[in-house]
């Protein structure tokens, strides 16, 4: 009799967390890279689907995340010796977003408990892995990437209304790396997270971006003499300019 208890309440639990889904869109998927970008704004928006009533006296969430592509970081640590700066100190840190932002409903700490960021990666700091002892590096990058401006966070960046429909706007910066942008929502009542909704926006650079892009990685030598005769031209240029208006 308990076995069957058990095997009705796992079957039962799956439809109670789909009781509400979310059901979203974003204003564009796709972000070219050329010679004047300075930045864009993705709207995102969507509405909650349900199955069942509301429940009463239950506090509901929206949280939303973007996350740029990840690579390995090394965190180098600088010291005086013998009157100059060199190195003294190298850590790496587990595949860190290039770019990250959150936004929320409300303050990210009032939706979830620590164990449940940690359990979905939902602040910049769940998402950088580090040994213990790597705890002033992790300090270190989110402070530089918030300096930067490439991890950001608005506690009360999502409008929820009327408990179903949300939106909110990511500003995405200058300084982009190329790569997919994954946009996370996720939908919390009372602390759980009830629904994750996941989608990509995908950033590439185009036109001149790209063909210098290219060369500088797959042909870095001809690169390197096609900017040395730039340099040279440039500084020839400059040379008879200057010799014309002295005349």
């Amino acid at each position: 009799m308990r076995f069957l208890i058990v095997i009705l309440a796992l079957w039962v639990a799956p439809l109670s967390l789909a009781a509400e889904q979310v059901v979203a869109a974003l204003s564009q998927n796709r972000i070219s890279i050329t010679a004047n970008f300075d930045g864009s704004e993705i709207l995102v928006f969507g509405a909650i689907k349900r199955t069942e009533a509301v429940p009463e006296n239950s506090a509901l969430d929206v949280i939303v995340t973007v996350t740029g592509p990840r690579k390995l970081e090394t965190i180098l640590r600088k010291a005086r010796r013998f009157g100059i700066w060199v190195n003294v100190e190298t850590e790496r840190l587990g595949h860190a977003p290039s770019f990250y932002s959150v936004a929320a409903t409300r303050p990210v700490e009032d939706i979830v408990a620590s164990k449940t960021d940690s359990l979905w990666k939902i602040t910049a700091d769940a998402q950088i892995l580090s040994a213990r002892r790597g705890l002033a590096a992790r300090e270190a990058l989110l402070r530089i990437r918030t300096d930067n401006g490439l991890y950001r966070r608005a506690n009360a960046g999502v409008v929820l209304t009327e408990n179903t429909l949300f939106n909110t706007s990511i500003a995405l910066p200058a300084n982009l790396v190329e790569g997919d942008y994954i946009t996370r929502i996720l939908l919390v009542r009372d602390g759980a997270v009830l629904d994750d909704y996941s989608t990509a926006i995908n950033v590439q650079k185009v036109g001149i971006e790209r063909w210098l892009y290219n060369l500088a990685h797959n042909n870095a030598l001809l690169y390197g003499l096609l900017s040395l005769v730039l340099a040279a031209l440039a500084g020839w240029g400059a040379s008879e300019a200057f010799r014309i208006l002295r005349r």
